[in-house]
């Protein structure tokens, strides 16, 4: 261990996007100061090695390291998208080890297992990033609203890590809730992303979409709608209120902001629409749900990313 008393003085970030600079500059510029590290793969980290990057203009530095240099830390974030996180897997192997506590703030509700099933050795606590309008472009950084991070035990398991965790928050400043229901707060924030980043993204729209009389807003509802059937057939009781409450937290991120499809597609990268329609696909399968929302915005995301080749 780092430290004799069990606290998390080491941490390693996987991800140098939006939340993985958000979360790194909270940690570094805190008075507890934990160690942060940035890890890379050797061909990634030569392509950066010249980047400076800013948080709301404010100029930050960060170590980063190779995956090959990289040593076991007592906390370890991953803070890719979905497209990268079989690269991001291996990226992170030297960082892991029998008192390694790995959090994951990516979409989606599977990664936590698959987390588990590739490092058994270490402990998982789950997470669920929310509230947050971070925007990168290039290497800046711009946000509004951090958000919160949501943590919690599910199956049972120890609550040791999640209270070391939450400890580190506290030291930090980080902002976070400690969620009695997690798996029912995960489906919450992917209830939240499989409307608004897909329609952002099909749609070309802003965060203002959440506001407006149109198609794309109604998609969104749709969208969003299907998802509290899928969760509702799963056993997990999301309810007409939840879906409010999505709507109503996305009212008050920054209007003209966008959510990380829509800047995917700003960005012409490959989106994380697999993750999202591509799940509800393949679950409401299993139940006989009919998902027609989803289908026609997974159908259009794959367009829209085909476009970028031939450009």
């Amino acid at each position: 261990m780092s430290s004799k008393d069990n606290k998390i003085e080491t941490v390693s970030i996987v991800g140098m996007g939006a939340l993985g600079l958000l979360y790194g500059a909270v940690f570094t510029e805190s008075a507890a100061k934990p160690d942060v590290t940035f890890i890379m793969d050797e061909e990634r980290l030569a392509r950066h090695a010249g980047d400076a990057y800013t948080v709301n203009g404010r100029p930050v530095q960060f170590k980063v390291v190779s995956d090959r240099e990289a040593a076991p830390s007592d906390l370890v974030i991953l803070a890719v998208k979905y497209p990268q996180l079989a690269g991001a897997l291996d990226t992170m192997r030297n960082a892991v080890d029998a008192h390694t506590i790995i959090i994951s703030v990516m979409n989606g509700i599977t990664t936590e297992e698959i987390l588990r099933e590739r490092f058994p050795e270490a402990e998982v606590v789950d997470t669920v990033a929310q509230g947050m309008d971070a925007m990168k472009f290039g290497s800046d950084l711009t946000y509004t609203k951090m958000g919160r991070l949501h943590v919690g035990v599910s199956g049972g398991r120890s609550d040791e890590p999640l209270k070391r965790v939450i400890d580190l928050f506290e030291r930090t400043g980080m902002p976070y809730v400690h969620e009695a229901d997690i798996l029912r707060r995960m489906w919450i924030k992917f209830m939240l992303n499989v409307g608004i980043n897909q329609v952002c993204m099909v749609y070309n729209e802003t965060y203002a979409v959440t506001d407006k009389e149109n198609e794309a807003n109604r998609t969104l509802v749709a969208a969003m709608r299907e998802v509290e059937v899928l969760a509702n057939a799963e056993g997990i009781p999301l309810t007409e209120a939840d879906l409010n409450f999505c709507l109503d937290l996305e009212r008050t991120l920054d209007p003209t902001a966008t959510p990380s499809m829509g800047q995917d597609r700003i960005n012409r990268k490959p989106s994380e629409v697999d993750l999202f329609a591509g799940t509800v696909i393949e679950m409401a399968k299993k139940h006989g749900i009919l998902v027609p929302a989803n289908r026609f915005l997974y159908k259009r995301a794959k367009e829209i990313e085909a476009e970028y080749v031939k450009a």
